[in-house]
């Protein structure tokens, strides 16, 4: 029983168990601080973020709700589907007027 009776002073290894609880706590703290960071963008229920904005790798990752959908350029301006739907115009106030095209009022 030698090991009972040894100085707790004497043995190094009790010191290096110490740090590494200590280092262990200091993880944990760091780790809570970061989870509940109010800069963190996908604590919000609703979120759109624009990576790489303006550049031809853009992307844009949408969280809605549990969903998450991610959109990429494919670095042309002016690409993709859809059709015009009308005009918009800046009046001299500053306000915009939406002007929509077709014969009739509410015609796609």
């Amino acid at each position: 029983m030698r090991l009972l009776d040894e100085d707790e002073s004497i043995n190094p290894a009790l010191s290096v168990v110490n740090l590494v609880d200590v280092f262990l706590v200091l993880v944990a703290a760091l780790l809570i601080a970061i989870a509940q960071n109010p800069m963190n963008p996908f604590l919000e229920e609703n979120v759109t973020v624009i990576k790489n904005a303006g550049q031809p790798d853009m992307e844009m990752i949408i969280k809605n709700g549990e969903t998450i959908e991610t959109y990429k350029s494919n670095g042309e301006i002016g690409s993709g589907d859809g059709v015009k739907a009308g005009v918009a115009y800046r009046m001299a106030d500053g306000s915009i007027v939406y002007v929509p095209e077709g014969d009739k009022a509410g015609q796609e």
